[in-house]
């Protein structure tokens, strides 16, 4: 396992106990819906960089993608 896949892996880990605790879900149900979600697809894609963001950061795409059907990144 390299580097970004590490990076991935740890991003995953902690954005599911995020899903767990904010959502009041089991943990086989939020691995379902963050594995399922356009955000989990862009964060296993190298290519987007989204592995190097930190876990809070990418929960926050999640989070807007659960709320509005779509990722939202506001403007700097």
């Amino acid at each position: 396992m390299d580097k970004k896949e590490i990076l991935m892996e740890y991003n995953t880990q902690d954005i599911i106990e995020f899903i767990v605790q904010d959502f009041g879900v089991e943990y086989d149900e939020a691995m379902r819906r963050f594995y399922n979600s356009e955000v989990f697809e862009k964060l296993r894609n190298p290519e987007t960089g989204l592995y190097l963001e930190s876990p809070a950061y990418v929960y926050g795409l999640f989070q807007d993608e659960s709320n509005f059907g779509k990722i939202v990144q506001a403007e700097i």
